[in-house]
Parts: C-alpha cells; structure tokens; sequence
C-alpha cells in the first residue's frame, strides 16, 4: 500500500506527555536514491531555558506556565519568530512552574483523553486560582504543536511544515474520541498530509530503521513482539507477530493494551512523598503545595540515579513560602538506593502471571482529576494485558496448542522497550526479568531483547520513517483499528416501571479494519431521531477480534465490553419533523487520517449522496 506524495520532508511529531520531538527525513533525497541508507535527523527546537535566554535542545517539555503579569517582561519570553509571545511553553515552562506549580499546565495529553471533562473547557492548571487565565486540553496541545511548527519553519521557510507529509503519534489505547481530538488539534497548523500513527508501531519502525537490514537477523517467523512503552503519562502495551508472505517478513500488529495513565510522573510524585516520609520523621511537615513543588527536583534526580552509576545521592531543596513553622527552606537528599526500592519494588514487583491489577477501595467523593490506574504496579498491568490476550496470534499462526492444553497468557518471544523510563538499566533489567520468569515457568526459552531502539526520541523518528515507508519502501506493519467498535442500541420491548430498556450492542467497525476503508452494518434498518438532543452510547473491545459489522450482542460476559464516553447531539432535522423517526442504515469509516466517522444514511433517500439525507455522527463532540 502506498501514499505517495510530492512533499518534500516526512516529518515526525511525538506528542508526549512529558516532552515533543519532533523529526524529518528528506524524501527528495530517498527518492533520487532508494538503495541509498535514508537519514534522519531531530530538530533542534529554539526555547527559553530561563528568562531572556534561548537554548536549542531536541526536546521540548510539554508544559506551559501561566506567569503573573508582573512576574515577566515582553523581553523575557520573546522567540526568534515571535517578539511578543504571549504563551510560555518548554523548558523555562517546567523550571518556572516547579517554583509555582499553581500556574504550570501539565499532562495536557492525559487529559484530552480524559472522557470525564470536557476537552474544549478552559481548565488548566486544574485546581488554580480564578485569577491565573486557564487553557483547555486542546488549545494547550495546539500551543505545542504551534511552537514546533514555528521553530520548523524558522530553521525551513521555504518548506512550511504545513505542506510536509506529517505523522503525529498517539497512544495505541487513545479511543475514536482522543484520536479525533488530536486530529482538531492537528487541523489548527493547516496540514495538507497528515497521518496519526500508533506510538508503540513508531517505536518498531524506528528499531528497524535503526537496524537497517539486519532487522530480519533479530526476528524471525512465528515471533510475537510485545511492545513495552512506559513514558511520562502512559503504559502503552501492544503485541507484534512476525510472519511471511511470499517469502517475506511481514509484521502484523495484533493486540492493543488498555489506556493505562500510569508513568513516570506517577514516579516522581512517589518519590516526592517519600522525601515527605522522611523529613516527617525529622519532626518537618510538608504542605501539599509543597510536594507538588519538588515533584521535579524528584523527576530530575530520578534521572540521574537511574543513568549515573557514579552518582549515590542527589541533594533535594524544598522551597518555603517563609512561614514561622518552616523557616529557611528545608534541604534532604535522595539516594541511590531510595530511588531503586521506591520504584523497582513499587512499580515492579515480582509478580506471577496470574496476578492482575487490585482495585482499591474508592470515596464516594473526589477532586477533579485524571483517572490514574489504581495500582501502580506494572508489571500487574501486564501480566493482565498476557493473559486476556491469550489467543491474540491465532489468526496470524493458527492455534499452537496440542489437544486440551490450556494456554494461559500469550508467550512473547522478542521484547521493545520504549519511553523514557525504561531507559534505566535497573528498571529495564527488572521488567525483563519478570517477564523471562513468566516464560520460564512455562518452560518457554526467554524472550530476547531488541536493541539498537531510541527510548526518548525514537517514537519521532519512527513517525518520520513511516511517512517513508507510505511511499511504498522498506515494511509496513498491519495494524488497522486496534478494537472492535460497538454502537448501542435500544432493544424494542414493553414498558416496565422502574427498568430502562436492554442495550444490544451492535458492531460498526471490526478489528483490523484500515484507514480509507467503511464497513455497513448489514441491511439491518435503525430508527434515528432528528431534531431533538439523543443521545449514543458506544462500545469497544480490544479482545472480541471476530465480530464482523452487523453483528448484533445482546449479552456479553463482563470485561469483554467497555463503554466509550456517552455523545449527546441534536441531528439537523432539514426537511423532517423534529422528533420524527428515520429508518436508516450505519456506516462506518476509518479516514486516511485514522479516526473514526459513523453515518446514518436514511434508508428512503433516493439521492446517496445527498447532504440532506445523511447525518454524521462526530466522535468528537463535546461532553
């Protein structure tokens, strides 16, 4: 399959929660010369590192500060391209709001797939006084995305980026809402070529584009790759198998886990509480405000006891605001050790395969916030995503297993570690561990590590490679929808005090289903209301891969289904009744860009195409 395009440059845009990268490769070049080793480089983003000071570094933290009107001058925060900048993002964003936390917009990613907020609401920083101007999820990820298209049009005027050939990667887990919400996003930069491309296949692309040829010597038919990616915000899990087609690899993507927030932030706040623990049992209390304030000092030494082998303790100031209980600002450490037994045997413990995520007892009651997983335990996380992805390989392979053996998780042989947390040896070495013992009491060989990955900006290049490979080079991974999509319907039946009406679920978009493809829900006719607010209720499931459009569940065992937000909407009611009932059929379809439409298309409409007769039913809409 190939997207070819006369753009100039691919380019890749990682959006993560913590950090943007942001990478290109000249297809003019690799279209002169398609034997030719393609290069790849990362842009070097120009941001302020302090006030008045512009440094170039390949990252950009995702973070935006709310500064006071007082706090800084125009000729603090002007760029290279803008001299009256108004929105403070990257660097000096994250080292100005560890001072202040009230006024630092963070985990904008975590919330735009927040289902429980509205995305489009001016919110951020949650929990900040009225007087600090707020940003909606949204607008905070079009402000990042508008800092990398300056700085690339800066260093790139005669090739705006608008005209490249653009992917942006997402989570594999991001439901047809998220997806759709990023695409509005994209939408306010005018891209003429966008693609959104799953992070953990950018992950596998950049592995092979790194390893060139030699991929096919690390990997063979009948692998399945498993896909770790632990970044700032997320645990993104996905299964790869690796099989032939007229005597070549072809790499399938077969299995997404679940949207898990649970990351490397959820790892400096541990450590922020430990320090708290510790100066606690000095007899020195900390405020909450205070806690939030060292959360990046704990981020930075983290870093630096993880990666520094020479390095044992790292000093931790705790700011005051001068209070008579505090005094002068407190000073502690954190040691090498304290680091690794708060995050390896936290996050993750040596657990057996049947040992899933614990549920903790909730309030009835609380603050407005992100849904962090429950448990922080990964490795948990994962034994779960094993074992109810059991019989994930079968269509790919066929069912392995002999006579009645029963088969408990799906055995990866290869493992792609990714993201910037399992960069640490310590923590990389753990999590492997835990899975060769897994396979181990199997008596299944280990799994093997693929190097030659780029865990902090790989996901970038490989967004950049695959826009190469969209021109018909190098291997494509199969992938398409990573769930099976489900819209509910009423079930027709009498009135009965007190009893809504049953739900069926009816299946709109297999699994697997590819970009630019739709699917009808059989001839099956739907009453649709127009003109008045209805509502729609949807489904998904990452384990139902058989159920093809038209299926029609009116039962399903518990887990199987998970309910996507609820959309409210008032469908134009042009030339009908408000609250007239329409016979319609479904039709869903994955746009080229790789979100999700569904349309009902009235059934007596002699003209198929007439606007009139067609309502779209956006994934986007507000909650």
């Amino acid at each position: 399959m190939s997207n070819e395009t006369n753009a100039r440059y691919s380019v890749g845009i990682d959006l993560g929660t913590t950090h943007c990268v942001l990478s290109y490769l000249d297809l003019d070049k690799a279209r002169k010369d398609p034997t030719t080793e393609v290069e790849i480089s990362v842009l070097a983003i120009p941001q302020l590192s302090q006030p008045g000071l512009i440094e170039e570094k390949k990252q950009l933290p995702s973070f935006i500060y709310r500064a006071h009107e007082s706090e800084l001058n125009q000729s603090d925060i002007a760029l290279p391209w803008n001299a009256e900048q108004q929105v403070i993002a990257g660097s000096i964003a994250r080292q100005l709001g560890s001072k202040t936390p009230i006024r630092l917009v963070s985990s904008a990613k975590s919330w735009l797939c927040h289902s429980g907020v509205d995305r489009h609401a001016n919110f951020l920083p949650i929990g900040s006084p009225e007087e600090i101007s707020k940003l909606s999820p949204l607008t905070a990820t079009i402000e990042y995305l508008d800092h990398l298209r300056q700085a690339w049009n800066h260093q790139f005027p005669d090739n705006p980026l608008n005209e490249q050939d653009v992917t942006i990667t997402i989570p594999a887990s991001f439901d047809p809402a998220a997806r759709e919400l990023t695409a509005d996003a994209a939408s306010n930069m005018n891209f003429q070529h966008l693609t959104l491309l799953e992070e953990p296949q950018a992950a596998v692309y950049n592995w092979i584009q790194a390893c060139g040829d030699n991929w096919r010597e690390q990997v063979s038919t009948g692998d399945i790759i498993l896909v770790v990616d632990v970044g700032g915000g997320t645990c993104d899990l996905s299964l790869i198998a690796v099989s032939e087609e007229e005597g070549n690899l072809t790499l399938n993507r077969i299995a997404v886990g679940d949207h898990i927030l649970l990351g490397g932030d959820n790892m400096d706040l541990a450590l922020a509480y430990r320090v708290k623990a510790k100066l606690a049992t000095e007899g020195k209390e900390l405020q909450p405000w205070q806690i939030q304030a060292i959360v990046q000092a704990c981020r930075d030494a983290k870093e630096q006891l993880l990666l520094d082998n020479d390095i044992n303790e790292i000093p931790i100031a705790i700011p005051s605001r001068g209070s008579k209980l505090l005094g002068n600002t407190l000073r502690t450490s954190l040691t090498r050790n304290e680091v690794s037994e708060t995050l390896v045997e936290g996050f993750f413990p040596n657990v057996s395969i049947d040992q899933h995520p614990v549920a903790a007892r909730r309030s009835a009651l609380s603050q407005k916030g992100l849904p962090y997983a429950q448990d922080p335990a990964i490795s948990r996380h994962l034994a779960s995503f094993l074992s109810r992805q059991v019989d994930a390989a079968d269509d790919v392979f066929g069912n392995l297993s002999s006579g009645n053996e029963a088969k408990s998780f799906i055995k990866p042989s290869a493992i792609l570690f990714n993201g910037g947390v399992l960069k640490s040896p310590v923590l990389a070495d753990r999590m492997l561990s835990i899975i060769n013992q897994w396979l181990s009491d199997e008596n299944v060989k280990p799994a093997r590590l693929l190097s030659d990955a780029d865990l902090d900006l790989g996901v970038s290049i490989g967004a950049s490679y695959y826009g190469y490979v969209k021109q018909g080079q190098g291997v494509r991974i199969r992938g398409g929808l990573a769930s099976t999509y489900y819209v509910g319907i009423e079930s027709a039946m009498p009135a009965i005090p007190g009893m809504e009406a049953p739900i069926e679920a009816l299946c709109i978009a297999p699994f697997g289903m590819e970009e630019g493809s739709e699917a009808k829900a059989s001839e099956t006719e739907f009453g649709l209301i127009v003109g008045e607010p209805v509502h729609f209720r949807f489904f998904g499931s990452n384990i139902r891969r058989h159920d093809e459009a038209g299926v029609q569940l009116d039962y399903w065992p518990e887990g199987e289904l998970e309910e996507l937000p609820e959309l409210q909407a008032t469908l134009p009611s042009e030339g009908r009744r408000i609250g007239e009932v329409v016979p319609v059929h479904l039709v869903a379809k994955v746009t080229e860009i790789g979100t999700l439409k569904l349309e009902a298309i009235a059934v007596t409409s002699s003209d198929k195409n007439s606007e009139a007769e067609r309502w779209q039913i956006e994934l986007d809409v507000r909650d």
